[in-house]
Protein backbone atom coordinates (compact mmCIF):
# COMPACT_ATOMS: atom_id res chain seq x y z
CA UNK A 1 0.00 0.00 0.00
CA UNK A 2 1.19 3.72 -0.99
CA UNK A 3 1.97 6.38 1.31
CA UNK A 4 -0.92 8.23 -0.72
CA UNK A 5 -3.33 5.29 -0.48
CA UNK A 6 -3.03 4.97 3.02
CA UNK A 7 -3.60 8.71 4.16
CA UNK A 8 -6.26 9.12 1.70
CA UNK A 9 -7.98 6.38 3.94
CA UNK A 10 -8.42 9.06 6.35
CA UNK A 11 -10.02 11.42 3.72
CA UNK A 12 -13.92 10.37 4.44
CA UNK A 13 -13.38 10.04 7.76
CA UNK A 14 -14.56 12.78 9.94
CA UNK A 15 -12.58 14.07 12.80
CA UNK A 16 -15.18 14.06 14.98
CA UNK A 17 -15.23 10.13 14.43
CA UNK A 18 -11.53 10.01 15.63
CA UNK A 19 -12.19 11.94 18.53
CA UNK A 20 -14.81 9.18 19.51
CA UNK A 21 -11.66 6.67 20.77
CA UNK A 22 -10.84 8.96 23.22
CA UNK A 23 -12.64 8.30 26.53
CA UNK A 24 -13.57 11.39 29.10
CA UNK A 25 -10.27 10.37 31.24
CA UNK A 26 -7.96 11.64 28.71
CA UNK A 27 -10.01 14.74 29.11
CA UNK A 28 -9.76 15.08 33.14
CA UNK A 29 -8.17 18.60 34.19
CA UNK A 30 -6.33 18.06 37.20
CA UNK A 31 -5.42 21.32 39.03
CA UNK A 32 -2.94 19.65 41.32
CA UNK A 33 -0.68 19.20 37.98
CA UNK A 34 -1.48 21.86 36.18
CA UNK A 35 -0.03 24.41 38.67
CA UNK A 36 2.49 21.70 39.78
CA UNK A 37 3.97 22.46 36.23
CA UNK A 38 2.70 26.15 36.46
CA UNK A 39 4.91 26.65 40.01
CA UNK A 40 7.72 24.35 38.66
CA UNK A 41 8.21 26.45 35.51
CA UNK A 42 8.22 29.52 37.33
CA UNK A 43 10.33 28.68 39.30
CA UNK A 44 13.04 27.21 37.00
CA UNK A 45 12.54 30.63 34.97
CA UNK A 46 12.90 32.60 38.62
CA UNK A 47 15.77 31.11 39.64
CA UNK A 48 17.94 31.53 36.08
CA UNK A 49 16.74 35.47 36.36
CA UNK A 50 18.00 35.43 39.91
CA UNK A 51 21.19 34.67 38.41
CA UNK A 52 21.33 36.86 36.09
CA UNK A 53 21.04 39.49 38.32
CA UNK A 54 23.43 38.34 41.51
CA UNK A 55 25.91 36.76 39.08
CA UNK A 56 29.35 38.72 39.44
CA UNK A 57 31.19 37.06 36.16
CA UNK A 58 29.79 38.19 32.68
CA UNK A 59 30.24 34.30 31.83
CA UNK A 60 27.95 33.71 34.77
CA UNK A 61 24.93 35.77 33.35
CA UNK A 62 25.05 34.53 30.07
CA UNK A 63 24.96 30.84 31.06
CA UNK A 64 22.01 31.69 33.30
CA UNK A 65 20.27 33.63 30.40
CA UNK A 66 20.87 30.34 28.53
CA UNK A 67 18.99 28.29 31.18
CA UNK A 68 16.53 30.99 31.63
CA UNK A 69 15.31 30.48 27.84
CA UNK A 70 14.94 26.46 28.35
CA UNK A 71 12.41 27.54 31.14
CA UNK A 72 10.78 30.15 28.99
CA UNK A 73 10.46 27.82 26.21
CA UNK A 74 8.62 24.97 29.28
CA UNK A 75 6.58 28.48 29.90
CA UNK A 76 5.23 28.78 26.24
CA UNK A 77 4.06 25.22 26.42
CA UNK A 78 2.29 25.46 29.27
CA UNK A 79 0.60 28.87 28.06
CA UNK A 80 -0.35 27.09 24.72
CA UNK A 81 -2.11 24.83 26.55
CA UNK A 82 -3.95 27.33 28.28
CA UNK A 83 -4.92 29.05 24.83
CA UNK A 84 -6.40 26.24 23.84
CA UNK A 85 -8.67 25.78 26.59
CA UNK A 86 -7.52 22.53 27.78
CA UNK A 87 -6.29 23.34 31.34
CA UNK A 88 -8.98 25.76 32.47
CA UNK A 89 -12.73 26.13 32.08
CA UNK A 90 -12.52 29.95 32.29
CA UNK A 91 -11.29 31.79 29.50
CA UNK A 92 -10.34 34.34 31.69
CA UNK A 93 -7.81 32.87 34.42
CA UNK A 94 -6.28 30.97 31.49
CA UNK A 95 -5.28 34.64 29.23
CA UNK A 96 -4.30 36.02 32.55
CA UNK A 97 -2.20 33.30 33.11
CA UNK A 98 -1.25 32.50 29.61
CA UNK A 99 -0.37 36.45 28.82
CA UNK A 100 1.94 36.18 31.89
CA UNK A 101 3.64 33.01 30.88
CA UNK A 102 4.47 34.15 27.22
CA UNK A 103 5.64 37.17 28.45
CA UNK A 104 9.63 36.12 28.40
CA UNK A 105 9.42 34.81 25.13
CA UNK A 106 7.88 37.96 23.84
CA UNK A 107 5.10 36.43 22.05
CA UNK A 108 1.55 38.49 22.60
CA UNK A 109 -1.26 35.61 23.82
CA UNK A 110 -4.27 36.90 21.39
CA UNK A 111 -2.43 37.53 18.51
CA UNK A 112 -0.59 34.15 18.98
CA UNK A 113 -3.68 32.25 19.82
CA UNK A 114 -5.59 33.77 15.97
CA UNK A 115 -2.40 32.53 13.79
CA UNK A 116 -1.99 29.03 15.91
CA UNK A 117 -5.25 28.16 16.19
CA UNK A 118 -7.47 29.46 13.75
CA UNK A 119 -4.79 29.07 11.32
CA UNK A 120 -2.70 26.07 11.75
CA UNK A 121 -4.84 23.61 13.97
CA UNK A 122 -7.71 24.44 11.42
CA UNK A 123 -5.38 23.88 8.27
CA UNK A 124 -2.72 21.58 9.43
CA UNK A 125 0.02 21.37 6.02
CA UNK A 126 -2.11 22.91 3.97
CA UNK A 127 0.50 25.28 2.74
CA UNK A 128 -1.90 27.96 1.04
CA UNK A 129 -3.60 28.91 4.70
CA UNK A 130 -0.87 27.12 7.09
CA UNK A 131 2.17 28.54 5.92
CA UNK A 132 4.25 27.32 8.93
CA UNK A 133 7.51 25.52 7.66
CA UNK A 134 5.79 25.55 4.25
CA UNK A 135 8.41 24.15 1.96
CA UNK A 136 9.66 25.61 -1.27
CA UNK A 137 9.28 23.11 -4.35
CA UNK A 138 12.51 23.09 -6.82
CA UNK A 139 11.15 25.36 -9.44
CA UNK A 140 10.39 28.33 -6.34
CA UNK A 141 13.70 27.71 -4.98
CA UNK A 142 15.47 28.08 -8.15
CA UNK A 143 13.90 31.41 -9.26
CA UNK A 144 13.99 32.85 -5.97
CA UNK A 145 16.40 36.18 -5.26
CA UNK A 146 20.02 34.37 -3.79
CA UNK A 147 18.84 36.14 -0.43
CA UNK A 148 15.80 34.43 -0.03
CA UNK A 149 17.53 31.01 -0.55
CA UNK A 150 19.92 32.05 1.59
CA UNK A 151 17.38 32.71 4.23
CA UNK A 152 15.60 29.82 3.21
CA UNK A 153 18.86 26.98 3.70
CA UNK A 154 19.45 28.63 6.90
CA UNK A 155 16.04 28.19 8.52
CA UNK A 156 16.32 24.56 7.54
CA UNK A 157 18.85 23.72 9.72
CA UNK A 158 19.41 23.01 12.99
CA UNK A 159 21.45 26.19 14.07
CA UNK A 160 19.63 28.60 12.34
CA UNK A 161 15.69 27.16 12.75
CA UNK A 162 15.08 30.14 15.13
CA UNK A 163 15.59 32.27 12.24
CA UNK A 164 12.05 30.43 10.73
CA UNK A 165 9.60 31.47 13.63
CA UNK A 166 11.45 35.45 13.93
CA UNK A 167 10.81 35.52 10.12
CA UNK A 168 7.18 34.02 9.89
CA UNK A 169 6.00 33.98 12.86
CA UNK A 170 6.79 36.29 15.36
CA UNK A 171 7.73 39.56 13.66
CA UNK A 172 4.78 39.41 10.77
CA UNK A 173 2.16 37.33 12.41
CA UNK A 174 2.45 39.46 15.74
CA UNK A 175 4.74 42.50 15.40
CA UNK A 176 3.48 43.21 12.38
CA UNK A 177 -0.15 42.26 12.14
CA UNK A 178 -3.21 44.01 12.28
CA UNK A 179 -6.77 42.98 11.52
CA UNK A 180 -9.27 45.29 9.56
CA UNK A 181 -10.19 47.98 11.00
CA UNK A 182 -13.56 46.97 11.87
CA UNK A 183 -12.20 43.66 13.89
CA UNK A 184 -13.65 43.32 16.95
CA UNK A 185 -10.51 42.15 18.11
CA UNK A 186 -8.33 44.53 17.17
CA UNK A 187 -8.40 47.10 20.58
CA UNK A 188 -7.12 43.48 22.33
CA UNK A 189 -4.19 43.09 19.84
CA UNK A 190 -3.14 46.02 20.34
CA UNK A 191 -3.59 46.45 24.28
CA UNK A 192 -1.05 42.75 24.07
CA UNK A 193 1.19 44.74 22.24
CA UNK A 194 1.82 47.14 24.37
CA UNK A 195 1.65 44.71 27.32
CA UNK A 196 4.89 43.01 25.77
CA UNK A 197 6.31 46.03 25.07
CA UNK A 198 5.94 47.61 28.21
CA UNK A 199 7.51 43.99 29.87
CA UNK A 200 10.48 43.97 27.54
CA UNK A 201 11.25 47.84 27.73
CA UNK A 202 10.99 47.73 31.67
CA UNK A 203 12.74 44.23 31.70
CA UNK A 204 16.07 45.81 29.71
CA UNK A 205 15.88 48.59 31.58
CA UNK A 206 16.24 46.75 35.00
CA UNK A 207 18.80 44.52 33.89
CA UNK A 208 21.10 47.59 32.52
CA UNK A 209 20.48 49.11 35.66
CA UNK A 210 21.06 46.07 37.78
CA UNK A 211 22.80 43.13 35.68
CA UNK A 212 25.07 44.81 34.37
CA UNK A 213 24.50 46.69 31.22
CA UNK A 214 24.76 45.62 27.96
CA UNK A 215 25.47 41.90 29.16
CA UNK A 216 22.90 41.89 31.66
CA UNK A 217 20.35 42.58 28.98
CA UNK A 218 21.88 39.94 26.66
CA UNK A 219 21.29 37.55 29.22
CA UNK A 220 17.84 38.31 31.24
CA UNK A 221 16.22 39.77 27.63
CA UNK A 222 17.98 38.67 24.58
CA UNK A 223 18.98 35.23 24.92
CA UNK A 224 15.92 33.79 26.52
CA UNK A 225 14.36 35.26 23.57
CA UNK A 226 16.76 33.77 21.19
CA UNK A 227 16.65 30.07 23.39
CA UNK A 228 13.06 30.13 22.67
CA UNK A 229 12.63 30.71 19.53
CA UNK A 230 14.96 28.27 18.90
CA UNK A 231 13.05 25.37 21.16
CA UNK A 232 9.73 26.82 19.10
CA UNK A 233 11.25 26.40 15.97
CA UNK A 234 12.29 23.10 16.51
CA UNK A 235 9.23 21.74 18.17
CA UNK A 236 6.74 22.61 15.19
CA UNK A 237 9.10 21.55 12.43
CA UNK A 238 9.33 18.39 13.73
CA UNK A 239 5.78 18.41 14.62
CA UNK A 240 5.13 18.18 11.06
CA UNK A 241 8.14 17.08 8.99
CA UNK A 242 9.70 14.13 8.13
CA UNK A 243 10.45 12.49 4.63
CA UNK A 244 7.49 9.96 5.62
CA UNK A 245 4.87 12.99 6.08
CA UNK A 246 3.23 14.58 2.92
CA UNK A 247 2.43 18.70 2.51
CA UNK A 248 -0.44 19.67 0.21
CA UNK A 249 -1.79 22.42 -1.67
CA UNK A 250 -4.11 21.00 -3.83
CA UNK A 251 -7.63 21.79 -1.47
CA UNK A 252 -9.24 18.68 -2.67
CA UNK A 253 -5.96 16.42 -1.98
CA UNK A 254 -6.17 17.41 1.83
CA UNK A 255 -8.83 17.38 4.80
CA UNK A 256 -9.05 18.44 8.10
CA UNK A 257 -8.70 14.23 9.44
CA UNK A 258 -5.40 14.09 6.80
CA UNK A 259 -4.17 17.37 8.62
CA UNK A 260 -4.49 16.40 12.27
CA UNK A 261 -3.80 12.72 12.13
CA UNK A 262 -1.45 11.67 9.16
CA UNK A 263 0.69 14.95 9.00
CA UNK A 264 1.12 15.80 12.70
CA UNK A 265 4.27 13.19 14.43
CA UNK A 266 4.88 11.30 17.41
CA UNK A 267 7.99 11.93 18.96
CA UNK A 268 9.15 10.10 21.71
CA UNK A 269 12.22 10.60 23.91
CA UNK A 270 12.79 10.61 27.87
CA UNK A 271 10.98 10.75 30.83
CA UNK A 272 12.55 13.58 31.91
CA UNK A 273 12.99 15.55 28.28
CA UNK A 274 8.89 14.59 27.99
CA UNK A 275 8.04 16.10 31.17
CA UNK A 276 10.00 19.10 31.07
CA UNK A 277 8.63 19.80 27.33
CA UNK A 278 5.26 19.29 28.69
CA UNK A 279 4.72 16.47 26.00
CA UNK A 280 4.63 18.74 23.09
CA UNK A 281 6.28 16.34 20.76
CA UNK A 282 3.18 13.70 21.54
CA UNK A 283 1.30 15.48 19.16
CA UNK A 284 -0.99 14.01 17.16
CA UNK A 285 -3.92 14.09 20.02
CA UNK A 286 -3.43 17.52 20.64
CA UNK A 287 -4.17 17.84 16.85
CA UNK A 288 -6.52 15.16 17.00
CA UNK A 289 -8.74 17.27 20.54
CA UNK A 290 -6.84 20.36 21.54
CA UNK A 291 -8.50 20.44 24.72
CA UNK A 292 -6.80 17.51 26.04
CA UNK A 293 -4.51 18.46 29.18
CA UNK A 294 -1.03 18.29 27.98
CA UNK A 295 -0.22 15.74 31.19
CA UNK A 296 -2.98 13.37 29.52
CA UNK A 297 -1.68 13.32 25.89
CA UNK A 298 0.21 10.28 26.56
CA UNK A 299 -2.89 8.54 27.61
CA UNK A 300 -5.02 9.92 24.44
CA UNK A 301 -2.33 8.45 22.13
CA UNK A 302 -2.25 5.04 23.34
CA UNK A 303 -6.42 5.46 22.91
CA UNK A 304 -5.89 6.81 19.33
CA UNK A 305 -3.21 4.47 18.70
CA UNK A 306 -5.48 1.26 19.11
CA UNK A 307 -8.19 2.21 16.36
CA UNK A 308 -6.12 4.80 14.20
CA UNK A 309 -1.97 3.71 14.69
CA UNK A 310 -2.02 2.87 10.78
CA UNK A 311 -1.99 6.18 9.87
CA UNK A 312 -0.19 7.34 12.76
CA UNK A 313 4.02 8.44 12.44
CA UNK A 314 6.18 7.51 15.62
CA UNK A 315 10.01 8.21 16.18
CA UNK A 316 12.40 7.68 18.29
CA UNK A 317 14.24 11.53 19.30
CA UNK A 318 18.05 10.51 18.14
CA UNK A 319 20.18 12.90 16.77
CA UNK A 320 20.93 10.67 13.65
CA UNK A 321 17.22 10.69 13.19
CA UNK A 322 16.76 14.90 13.06
CA UNK A 323 19.91 14.95 11.48
CA UNK A 324 18.49 13.40 8.46
CA UNK A 325 15.34 14.81 8.46
CA UNK A 326 17.05 17.92 8.41
CA UNK A 327 19.06 16.91 5.89
CA UNK A 328 16.09 15.36 3.54
CA UNK A 329 13.56 17.29 3.73
CA UNK A 330 14.59 20.75 1.86
CA UNK A 331 12.37 21.38 -1.02
CA UNK A 332 9.56 19.47 -1.84
CA UNK A 333 7.06 18.35 -5.02
CA UNK A 334 3.43 18.51 -4.04
CA UNK A 335 2.49 16.71 -7.22
CA UNK A 336 4.43 13.99 -6.61
CA UNK A 337 4.40 13.84 -2.44
CA UNK A 338 8.46 13.57 -2.69
CA UNK A 339 11.38 15.53 -0.71
CA UNK A 340 14.71 16.45 -2.46
CA UNK A 341 17.81 17.73 -0.98
CA UNK A 342 19.00 20.55 -2.67
CA UNK A 343 21.76 18.60 -5.04
CA UNK A 344 19.02 16.41 -5.73
CA UNK A 345 16.45 19.12 -6.52
CA UNK A 346 18.87 20.57 -8.79
CA UNK A 347 19.38 17.50 -10.74
CA UNK A 348 15.87 16.95 -11.16
CA UNK A 349 15.47 20.73 -12.24
CA UNK A 350 18.58 19.68 -14.86
CA UNK A 351 16.43 16.68 -16.04
CA UNK A 352 13.42 18.32 -16.53
CA UNK A 353 15.33 21.16 -19.16
CA UNK A 354 16.54 18.75 -21.06
CA UNK A 355 12.73 17.13 -21.99
CA UNK A 356 11.91 17.62 -25.51
CA UNK A 357 9.10 20.05 -25.55
CA UNK A 358 5.66 18.52 -26.12
CA UNK A 359 4.48 19.45 -30.05
CA UNK A 360 1.68 21.53 -29.90
CA UNK A 361 -1.40 20.17 -31.08
CA UNK A 362 -0.57 16.66 -30.32
CA UNK A 363 -2.66 14.42 -28.77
Amino acid sequence: MTASSLYQGLKDIKLTTVRKALSEASFKRSALRTFGAFAFDLVLYLGFMWGVFAADAWWAKLLCGLGAGCAVAFMFVWAHDAAHGALFENDWVAEVLGTMFMLPSLNMYRLWCHGHNRVHHGFTSFTPVDWIWRPMTPAEYARSPWYTRLVYRAERTPWGCALHYINKVWWPGMVMYQPDKKSRERLGYNVHKIITLVFAIGMSVAAWKWAGGVVGVMAAVALPFVVFNYFIAFFVYLNHTHPDVPYFDHRPEWSNTIGQVYCSIVWRCSRISEMLIHNILIHVPHHVEPHIPFYRLKRAYTELRKEYGQYMHEYELRFSTVRMVFNQCKLYDYEKKVWYTYREAKAYLAARAQLPLPVQGAA
